[in-house]
């Protein structure tokens, strides 16, 4: 077994039984857990000190898209075809996740992601995968492994032993889009 496959086994062995993951993205380091348990969600809010107002994203492959959404504009998938990086959207009235996931507005923040290890433990949870960035809110994101707090590595039940020495990118851009086409860009 390769180390992305052992990783996936061990990363998702610790998500099935509830607990959260300290992983490499397609962009930053970040903290996951199965996106439709909503014990697992509270813990990550609890070790990131952050509000549930403020809700985080999931990452999803194609075949989980409508899972979660019913309607998605077509909008959507014109974006996700001419961005050349990665793109988080905003999408109305998500289900099948956690209600702690959902924002106030009825919104939840969606990603498809390639990335070989995200894309494999997707894959095998067939669910969707809870992302937000591996820091204290309110605090820096780490651009690298080396960067994440003690209190934060602690905190989580599993650290995928992979791409420690990667120094991330930005966090993706993320683009609110509204069931009636309505599109405002939240981060570049």
């Amino acid at each position: 077994m390769d180390d992305i496959n052992k990783e996936v086994h061990q990363a998702f062995e610790v998500i099935k039984n509830g607990g959260i993951i300290l992983y490499p993205t397609d962009t930053v380091w970040g903290i996951g857990c199965d996106a439709t348990n909503e014990e697992a969600v509270k813990k990550i809010y609890a070790l990131k000190k952050r509000a549930e107002s403020k809700s985080m994203i999931v990452i999803v492959n194609d075949r989980l898209l409508y899972n979660v959404f019913k309607d998605i504009p077509q909008v959507a998938f014109d974006i996700l075809d001419c961005s050349e990086k990665p793109t988080t959207l905003v999408l109305d009235h998500p289900r099948n996740v956690a209600k702690n996931l959902i924002a106030e507005d009825d919104s939840l923040g969606i990603r498809i992601v390639n990335q070989p290890f995200v894309y494999k433990l997707v894959e095998r949870m067939k669910r969707p995968l809870v992302s937000t960035s591996a820091n204290i809110s309110g605090t820096p994101t780490p651009t690298r492994f080396s960067e994440i707090s003690d209190e934060i590595i602690n905190g989580v039940d599993y650290v995928v032993q992979i791409d420690l020495d990667k120094i991330s990118k930005k966090s993706s851009t993320v683009i609110k889009l509204t069931n009636d086409a309505q599109v405002k860009i939240l981060r570049k």
